[in-house]
């Protein structure tokens, strides 16, 4: 199969993984520094933590007989916050390369699940109220280093979580564009059901659609509750019908009160399945399950369950 035949672009059921940071951090009581989990590839324990965290999720799949999207653990693996960490460009391009190949990994041990590797882009500033907005070239030529990494190994795709604002998510895609690479763009959204820039989604949507001739694969929304959201999804807007993945937060809570807070906040994983499959009524091209902040397997079992029903 050539790597860029998608097979969520089918109607066929995908799960991801959940909050892997948060499992991370709260479940197995690491100190993530900047919140990323790629440094964990350096030592040969942090590799086994991953591949087991992986594992986990590849055997829901296998056991409800959907596929997978293996998403890297790379969210914070670009050049500002390697810099933060201590990082030299060339060190941040094995750490990319070392997280799709642990995918790589799975993907063989899992052999009868139908599975597709993302490398996983994060925004370049905070990922819930962005300080420094970059112009579109500017974030094209930030996250075109990345994404051309990314091209240079196993990943089927790109995918880039908790967008905030549009220039942001057009300078990926005209990076993507200009490599070949399929680009799924997700964005995060505030308790208003708005981008944290004040952007309504529909609007995020169509002016990226129309900016680079419907480049994206699909769009996502990721960590945000879907008491934020649900209600504008309600409209019938096309533009909406373009978003096939839903990676929600456990958590109602804000983003202001996650970032104060200092337990984990897991909500509840059979109420979470519940809305999922509220809003899979909705949209009707919702294939691509996953978690955020907060969830975990327990969450991604409910979720699949739910739906499937």
């Amino acid at each position: 199969m050539h790597k860029y035949n998608l097979g969520q672009l089918s109607q066929q059921r995908f799960v991801t993984d959940g909050g892997a940071e948060t499992t991370l951090i709260f479940h197995h009581g690491l100190q993530l520094p900047e919140f990323a989990a790629f440094v964990l590839l350096k030592s040969d324990e942090g590799i086994s933590l991953l591949q087991d965290y992986y594992r986990r999720y590849a055997s829901i799949a296998e056991k409800y007989r959907v596929g997978f999207i293996l998403e890297s653990v790379t969210w914070r693996a670009s050049a500002h916050w390697g810099k933060k960490l201590g990082y030299s460009h060339s060190e941040l391009a094995v750490a990319n390369c070392q997280a799709i190949e642990l995918l790589e990994g799975i993907q063989e041990e899992f052999s009868s699940v139908p599975m597709f590797i993302s490398g996983c882009l994060g925004p370049r500033d905070d990922g819930y109220n962005p300080a420094d907005f970059m112009t579109v070239d500017q974030a094209e030529r930030y996250h075109r280093v990345q994404i051309e990494t990314f091209k240079g190994t196993a990943a089927n795709m790109v995918s880039a979580l908790t967008m905030t604002y549009f220039e942001e998510a057009l300078g990926i895609t005209q990076a993507a564009k200009s490599l070949g690479v399929p680009v799924v763009i997700s964005f995060t959204l505030e308790t208003n059901g708005k981008l944290p820039s004040g952007q309504s989604l529909s609007d995020a949507i169509q002016n990226l659609d129309e900016a680079s001739a419907s480049y994206p694969v699909y769009y996502m929304i990721n960590c945000a509750h879907p008491t934020h959201f649900e209600n504008i999804l309600q409209q019938s807007d096309p533009c909406l019908q373009r978003v096939r993945g839903l990676r929600a937060n456990a958590s109602a809570l804000s983003h202001a009160q996650l970032d104060d807070a200092q337990t984990l906040d897991d909500g509840n994983p059979t109420e979470l399945a519940q809305q999922y499959s509220r809003i899979g009524n909705t949209l009707k091209n919702l294939n691509v399950l996953g978690g955020c902040c907060g969830t975990d397997h327990r969450h991604i079992e409910a979720i699949i369950k739910a739906v499937s029903r």
